[in-house]
């Protein structure tokens, strides 16, 4: 059977093998066709790092993800499971193939219908679900979709927690449905998220503050608005910008963290003398700081920012708390953490082990350059809308400029932003530059890090995309000017 094509065995019939007395000898020849089938699916393919993405629907369909929903129902055990979706356009389809193959495997499942990734988080960890499934494909193009898998508790599941023994079920010929089908409710859990959230809520909501929302055609800035309403924050006046949800995402792959789309946020930011902005990628897990000169906060500076701010809010209740980094800039970081009490935990990037170590050392917060920001008060999970509602309790009771803020941390600590590069060989690329600043100091706590007294760099192989990133970070702009262009000379001669 060709790939792409969808059959339904379930209506296949078949004359009955010689000396067969009844239907019930018919399982084991109908999954061994299944079985021949479920190879055409090369779902391998789409199955990445820290979740499931691919071209909808060329490599990733109906069919494909209602096997693997079986799968994870399978793996996970799960009794009752949250399904939610962003707003691409084969979203529907892909959330009803999710459901159907839940409810096939015996699971009840709760559809909280479009919402963005930190919602379902929520849905899990505040209802007590066995797990949850989010049709989304994060900040790719439109044409991406997928989805992203968490158990009991939030906890993600990833390469290394889950996704490949879920990837052989679904390549297996085993028969993952169950005899007793499952149910399905729809629930709406957008007032019980705001009750949650309002405890992370210390600003006076009568202070006058302009801020551009860039909400990139997700449902993050809808959200975010509605909440600040219910608070009664009439003075707080959001400039929406790409508000309106669209899943063809007409100005491009949705995604704040490439130079190119900060441009847009940074120009009305200055136009409008807001007083900061902020953007959202396209499912919400993701959030981004603009000053109000329009200069973009890098994730090092912000994660330091909002480490500092929640150290202090706890002190008077807990002391040495756990404060987790990645290995890309780590110095700004490094020095808040150090003057606030904190205990440095640096760690390998991606949500799953991100996730884990904090729930391992119970660590208060952590940051990912990517714009990943995590709550031990949110499951240890993800979230974007915390980090802005933390930034305006920063502004709104310090009165402080945003750029007043992070300039201590940018003139002692400057950085080059991440910088992308494509390479046939990555390995030989890394190789390279080792061999060449061979007298730093190295660590591998991810891809290739070498400091020195001055500066250091990160140079890592994406999970997601064939690039190589490197991250440099310096005592002075001048030295990290010099080195960024050195070190990227060096990768590019590879």
């Amino acid at each position: 059977m060709p790939a792409g094509r969808h059959h339904s065995f379930s209506k296949l019939i078949l004359p009955p093998p010689a000396g067969a007395s009844s239907p019930q000898t018919y399982p084991a020849l109908f999954y061994t066709l299944f079985f021949s089938y479920s190879q055409t699916m090369e779902l391998s393919k789409i199955f990445k790092a820290y979740d499931i993405r691919g071209i909808y629907p060329e490599e990733i369909d109906e069919v494909k993800v209602k096997r693997i929903a079986l799968a994870f129902a399978r793996f996970t055990g799960a009794k009752t499971v949250a399904v939610g979706r962003d707003v691409r356009l084969s979203g529907p389809k892909l959330q009803k193939a999710v459901i159907d193959g839940l409810v096939e495997a015996g699971v009840n499942v709760v559809d909280i219908g479009p919402v963005p990734t930190d919602m379902l988080y929520f849905a899990v960890g505040f209802y007590h679900f066995d797990g949850g499934i989010q049709v989304s494909a994060s900040h790719n193009p439109a044409e991406y979709n997928g989805l992203k898998m968490v158990c009991r508790g939030v906890e993600a599941i990833s390469g290394d927690s889950g996704l490949k023994e879920i990837l052989q079920l679904a390549e297996s010929a085993d028969n993952l449905a169950s005899p007793i089908k499952g149910t399905v409710e729809s629930k709406e859990i957008e007032e019980d998220y705001f009750d949650f959230m309002t405890k992370f809520v210390h600003f006076d909501s009568a202070s006058n503050l302009k801020i551009i929302a860039n909400n990139n055609f997700g449902l993050s800035g809808p959200v975010a608005s509605k909440f600040l309403d219910r608070l009664g924050s009439n003075h707080i006046n959001l400039i929406e910008l790409n508000f309106q949800p669209d899943g063809r995402f007409p100005k491009g792959r949705p995604d704040p963290s490439r130079t190119e789309n900060r441009q847009e946020t940074s120009d009305l930011v200055q136009t409008t003398g807001a007083d900061f902005g902020v953007a959202w990628d396209a499912d919400g897990d993701r959030f981004f700081l603009t000053d109000e000169k329009g200069v973009f906060a890098e994730g090092c500076y912000l994660t330091a920012l909002l480490a500092e701010y929640l150290l202090k809010e706890s002190a008077g209740r807990r002391t040495g708390q756990g404060i987790i980094y990645d290995p890309r800039n780590i110095w700004a970081v490094e020095s808040v953490i150090d003057a606030s009490g904190g205990v440095k935990l640096i760690n390998q990037i991606g949500h799953s082990f991100i996730k884990n170590r904090m729930k391992k050392e119970d660590a208060l917060f952590a940051g990912e350059m990517s714009g990943h920001y995590y709550f031990r008060d949110f499951y240890y999970a993800d979230n974007g809308l915390i980090p802005f509602l933390l930034i305006l309790n920063i502004i709104g009771n310090s009165k402080q400029k945003v750029s007043d803020i992070v300039a201590p941390l940018r003139e002692q600590f400057p950085v080059s932003g991440e910088i992308n590069f494509e390479v046939s060989d990555k390995d030989k690329a890394i190789r390279r530059i080792e061999e060449k600043y061979h007298d730093g100091s190295v660590d591998r706590i991810d891809g290739l890090s070498i400091s020195f007294d001055n500066w250091r760099f990160n140079l890592r192989a994406s999970n997601t995309e064939n690039l190589l990133r490197l991250n440099v970070e310096a005592r002075s702009q001048d030295i990290c000017d010099e080195k960024t262009a050195e070190v990227s000379d060096v990768v590019k001669s590879a």
